[in-house]
């Protein structure tokens, strides 16, 4: 089997880990496609996270996010996702399929000090769940479904970006 299904690039890791940020310049550097998952989701449900969130539950925004996730099909793709996507077995186990799936960790010191307002930004928290307890659950999740981990220490998200490149650049010349 040729490695051309594999040839995307899927950024998974907590909310404000420079998903988004890292992915639309990661692509621009690599000649690939970008694609935001949050907002095809919000395309394809016609209504924004914060909302499919207020009017689904917690479950059953991760439920349509992991449907829409497992039918994305790209080919040399950038795929930002949601800090929740791996939550949904299918949509994980899909990527895994169709690329390399990168982790961008962040420390939760990190975290704390970019995340001021969560539920603004729609991160999927169910009630009395801490930002301690949100990390420790995602954390063990992203680190079972990465192929790469690109641990983002104290740097900015340009030399993150510059370390993921470097790690994909010798690739992008097929």
């Amino acid at each position: 089997m040729s490695d051309s299904k594999k040839n995307n690039i899927i950024l998974i890791g907590m909310p404000t880990s420079g998903k988004s940020t890292v992915g639309v310049i990661l692509a621009k550097i690599l000649g690939y496609r970008f694609i935001d998952a949050d907002i095809v989701i919000q395309e394809k449900e016609g209504r924004k996270l914060s909302k499919i969130i207020e009017d689904e539950g917690v479950d059953g925004f991760v439920a349509i996010e992991n449907r829409i996730n497992s039918e994305i099909e790209a080919d040399r793709t950038v795929i930002a996702t949601g800090g929740s996507v791996v939550y949904g077995k299918e949509a994980m186990e899909h990527y895994k399929e169709i690329g390399q799936v990168v982790y961008l960790k962040v420390s939760l010191e990190t975290l704390k000090k970019r995340l001021h307002h969560a539920k603004q930004r729609g991160v999927v928290m169910k009630d009395g769940q801490t930002l301690d307890s949100l990390y420790q659950e995602r954390s063990a999740l992203y680190e079972k479904y990465a192929d790469i981990t690109v641990d983002e220490g104290r740097d900015s998200l340009e030399k993150v970006t510059g370390k993921v490149a470097s790690l994909f650049s010798d690739n992008s010349k097929n």
